[in-house]
């Protein structure tokens, strides 16, 4: 190989990796692809952060910023009728539900191939649904979430970060393909529901980050 084309290789290879790495967003610092997440509740914007800049806003009410635990607990005796499905008006199958600060309520999303879509909320049913599972009342604002499947036929419910739900979303918006999907979206969530299984806290063991 001329020494020229290896040149233009090395240089290929390190614009690859510069592209690939993630920095703080307060500090500026390198991150992993496994780092910590802040959420503005005013903006609903997640921000990437370091553990230094993380602990910074642990258990911080008054901040500009929250940082998102890192806890999911599975809800396998979740208790939620078809009838109080429909009640929501939710017009797909997965959703998630997390309390806005800023908004003074309850918000639901559910992804699409457009990214996540807000739905109106009937809050009586919520309401309903919440004094069903008590486990609800324990999630933390702005930055966990109720996340629901009954895409399948056994229907699936979690307790997860908000970053997580935003993740799912980014795998719908970019791997959909055509009216169904196409196998690969399919392969992608049925893959990350999988690792939210095998993430879980164990039943009686669950505590915030």
């Amino acid at each position: 190989m001329e020494k020229g084309s290896s040149f233009d290789v090395l240089k290929r290879f390190v614009r690859a990796r510069s592209v690939a790495v993630e920095r703080c967003d307060l500090c500026s610092i390198e991150l992993g692809p496994d780092h910590l997440h802040l959420v503005e509740p005013a903006t609903r914007t997640l921000v990437c952060a370091c553990q230094a800049c993380a602990i910074l806003f642990s258990g911080a009410a008054e901040t500009r910023y929250r940082r998102v635990p890192e806890r999911v607990q599975y809800l396998p005796n979740f208790q939620l009728s078809d009838v109080q499905w429909e009640g929501l008006m939710i017009p797909i199958n997965m959703a998630f539900f997390f309390q806005s600060s800023a908004a003074g309520k309850v918000i639901v999303l559910y992804p699409s191939p457009a990214g996540a879509t807000e739905s109106l909320l009937d809050f009586e049913s919520w309401q309903e649904i919440v004094y069903a599972n008590p486990a609800l009342q324990e999630m933390q604002p702005d930055t966990e979430a109720l996340l629901v499947n009954r895409v399948q036929r056994a229907s699936e419910y979690f307790i997860v970060p908000i970053d997580q739900c935003y993740r799912l979303v980014g795998l719908i918006r970019t791997k959909w393909k055509g009216l169904s999907g196409g196998t690969e979206v399919w392969e992608a969530i049925n893959g990350f529901f999988a690792e939210m299984k095998e993430k879980a806290a164990p039943a009686g063991k669950v505590a915030h980050a």
